[in-house]
C-alpha cells in the first residue's frame, strides 16, 4: 500500500462493517442533544483534557457495540455496550421503516443492557470513584450510560465528539510525535538478536518502542505468532500513539529496523520517515548463531510441518519452485538445522542485503556490533554497551 492509499484507508476511518440502515441509525443515535438541560448531564470533557488524565478514571466506559470496539478503542477501555451487535442491527433495519418504532426498541435494549452492566461491573466501583464515558460520537448512547452513572453518585464525565475525536487525535499524533525524538534504529540480518537486544535494553531502563510486539508479528513470511491475531490497523496507530505520548523527548528511543509493512499492518508515515534518517546500530552474528536461534523462535511451525511448508510457497516467486521443493523436503526428512540454513543463505540474506544497501545512503550514521544471541549475558554485554556509548 502507498502512502496516498494509506491516508484513503485513514479518510474511511468511519467506515463500520454493518448494514446501511444500522450505520444510518448509529449516526442518527450518536447525534448530540441540541440543548441539553443544564445540570442534568456531566460537563462535556474535550480529548485534549482527557488524555493527559485518563489514569484518573477508575473505569472508561466504551458504551459502542462490540464489533466497534474490536476494531479500535482507547486503550484501558473497557467495552460496556448500549445495544449488542445483533441489537444493533435490529435497531437499524427498524429505523429505515419506523424512526419511532426504532427508538423505542433501542431503548428497551439499553435500559435492560446497562442494568445487567450495573449489576455485573458498576456496583463492584465505590462511591468516589471517576468515571469517563465515550461512544462514537459523543452523543445518546454516552448520555444513555451517564444519566444513570451521575444519578447513583459516580463523578461522571463524557467525552466530547466520542470516539471519532479520539481516532482525530491518534492520525494527528502519530503525524507529529514522531518528529519530537531521538531515534536509535536498531537493524541486522534475520536471526541477529536484534529483538532480544531491544528486550534487554529495556529492562535496563531504556526507552524502547516494540513495533513487532505492538503488530504481534515478526515482520516476515513466517512471522505470525501462534495463537495471536494481529490488531486491527487503527489498534495498531492508537497502540504506537499511546506508547510515544508516554516516552520522555528529551531521552533516546530504541526502534528495532522495519520495512513500511509488519504483516498486514502498515507503519506510520511520519514514524517510518523518522526511522530511514536515525542512526544505526548493526548487529551482527554468526550463521550458526542465528540458525540456533531461529529455530528456538520458530519451534511452533517446526512443531507443524504441514503449516510451515504452507507458508513458505508464498516465497516460490522470489526463490523459485526448485528451493521450495529441496526445502519441503528437508522439513519432511526432520533436517531442519539444514533447512533454516538454506532459508537464511537463499530468502532472508539477500533480501536484507537488498534493503540494505537501498537505504543505508539514508542513515546519518552506523555503528557495527557482534553480538552472541544465544547467550544472555552476551546480549546484555551489547546493550550495556551501546547505553555507555549512547550517553
Amino acid at each position: 500500500m502507498t502512502d496516498s492509499d494509506q491516508n484513503q484507508a485513514h479518510a474511511n476511518d468511519s467506515d463500520l462493517p454493518i448494514s446501511p440502515a444500522a450505520k444510518a441509525h448509529a449516526r442518527e443515535l450518536e447525534r448530540p442533544p441540541e440543548s441539553p438541560s443544564a445540570g442534568l448531564l456531566p460537563a462535556p470533557m474535550s480529548i485534549d483534557s482527557v488524555l493527559p488524565n485518563l489514569s484518573e478514571y477508575a473505569l472508561v466506559i466504551d458504551a459502542r457495540s462490540p464489533h466497534e470496539f474490536a476494531d479500535d478503542h482507547i486503550p484501558g477501555a473497557v467495552n460496556l455496550p448500549v445495544v449488542n451487535d445483533e441489537e444493533f442491527a435490529q435497531v437499524g433495519i427498524a429505523y429505515k421503516s419506523d424512526t419511532h418504532a426504532a427508538y423505542l426498541i433501542g431503548a428497551q435494549f439499553a435500559l435492560r443492557n446497562i442494568a445487567e452492566h450495573i449489576k455485573e461491573l458498576i456496583s463492584s466501583f465505590s462511591s468516589d470513584s471517576r468515571i469517563l464515558v465515550y461512544c462514537y460520537r459523543g452523543g445518546r448512547r454516552s448520555r444513555a450510560w451517564a444519566a444513570p452513572l451521575q444519578a447513583i453518585g459516580y463523578e461522571t464525565d463524557v467525552l466530547t465528539g466520542g470516539w471519532k475525536t479520539y481516532r482525530q487525535a491518534v492520525l494527528a499524533g502519530l503525524d507529529g510525535l514522531p518528529r519530537n525524538f531521538k531515534f536509535r534504529v536498531v537493524a541486522g540480518p534475520t536471526g541477529s538478536g536484534k529483538t532480544l537486544l531491544l528486550a534487554e535494553l529495556k529492562r535496563l531502563g531504556e526507552q524502547v518502542l516494540d513495533l513487532e510486539g505492538v503488530a504481534a508479528h515478526r515482520g516476515s513470511v513466517l512471522g505470525a505468532e501462534p495463537g495471536r491475531e494481529q490488531p486491527t490497523q487503527k489498534l495498531f496507530d492508537g497502540n504506537i500513539f499511546w506508547m510515544l505520548r508516554q516516552f520522555d523527548p528529551n531521552r533516546l528511543v530504541w526502534i528495532e529496523d522495519e520495512s513500511k509493512k509488519i504483516g498486514r499492518l502498515h507503519l506510520p508515515t511520519a514514524l517510518y520517515a523518522a526511522m530511514l534518517d536515525a542512526p544505526r546500530v548493526r548487529v551482527s552474528a554468526t550463521l550458526d548463531e542465528r540458525v540456533a536461534l531461529l529455530l528456538g523462535q520458530y519451534r511452533g511451525l517446526v512443531d507443524q510441518p504441514a503449516n510451515l511448508v504452507e507458508h513458505l510457497a508464498a516465497l516460490k516467486a522470489s526463490v523459485g519452485h526448485i528451493e521450495i521443493e529441496l526445502w519441503s523436503s528437508l522439513i519432511a526428512h526432520g533436517k531442519f538445522d539444514e533447512f533454516v540454513h538454506r532459508l537464511l543463505e537463499h530468502h532472508y540474506d539477500p533480501s536484507y542485503e537488498r534493503g540494505y544497501r537501498r537505504e543505508l545512503h539514508r542513515a546519518r550514521s552506523q555503528l557495527e556490533v557482534q553480538m552472541r544471541p544465544t547467550s544472555s549475558s552476551d546480549v546484555t554485554n551489547v546493550a550495556n554497551s551501546l547505553i555507555a556509548g549512547a550517553s
